[in-house]
């Protein structure tokens, strides 16, 4: 597969004219100087932009709730004895981890203060792990990049100096540079691909703690929530629009 590749990418070069020359062009140069393991770290970079645009998706849109404004709403339909009404407000996004914790609570708000506690806990048990799912692989992703392009760096090094042997000593100076030159394709794309799942795991690491953080604090509102309303008290008072 690998020559077929490479034939292709020699087409691509001897069909490219010097007016058509560009950025398309230098890119199938570096990959075609960088040897066979560039390809392989081009799998590796595909699979990180994969894992990193799936986890922005679904932390960022499908379980993006807005929590001060929805827990707002809960607390004064629970307040005014419309239960009923805040879980069909929970349904309505149906995705979203702090909506199915806190209509887990809701579901159980009848059956006692003990009832709502463990289906509540329950239900961030269930639902916090997939936040936080498969972030962690960004870190290693980064690992193999970096090791794969240290692979087809001194294996590029090493074809070099083996053809050292078989030139003439006014040519041996050239062909060493050219072939350190390429052989350094591969860490650069190598390092490239590290930095890159680094930025993104940084980035979803923080943002899924904060919304975990966030379930666990608003489920622990909406057990207060319901404690007063067993207990009686029917104000909405400032810390519950808050929430």
């Amino acid at each position: 597969m690998m020559p077929m590749v490479s034939e292709l990418l020699d087409g691509v070069l001897l069909a490219a004219t010097p007016e058509k020359l560009g950025l398309i062009d230098s890119t199938v140069k570096f990959f075609k100087d960088g040897g066979p393991f560039m390809f392989v770290n081009l799998f590796w970079f595909a699979a990180s932009l994969a894992v990193a645009f799936e986890r922005i998706f679904t932390l960022m849109f499908r379980y993006n709730l807005n929590a001060p404004p929805f827990m707002e709403q809960i607390s004064k339909l629970v307040m005014t004895g419309n239960v009923d009404r805040a879980v069909k407000l929970c349904s309505a996004a149906p995705h979203a981890p702090l909506a199915k914790v806190i209509r887990a609570g809701l579901t159980r708000a009848n059956r006692g203060e003990i009832e709502v506690a463990k289906a509540v806990e329950e239900a961030i048990v269930e639902q916090t792990p997939p936040v936080s799912a498969r972030i962690p692989w960004l870190w290693s992703l980064a690992n193999i990049a970096t090791l794969v392009g240290l692979v087809g760096t001194i294996f590029g090094l090493i074809g070099t100096f083996q053809a050292l042997g078989n030139v003439p000593a006014e040519q041996k100076q050239t062909l060493l540079s050219d072939g350190i030159s390429k052989a350094m394709n591969n860490t650069a794309f190598a390092l490239s691909i590290a930095v890159m799942c680094i930025v993104f795991h940084l980035i979803l690491t923080s943002y899924s703690k904060h919304m975990v953080e966030s379930v666990e604090l608003n489920a622990l509102k909406l057990e207060n929530l319901l404690s007063r309303r067993h207990a009686g008290d029917t104000h909405v008072d400032s810390e519950s629009r808050a929430a």
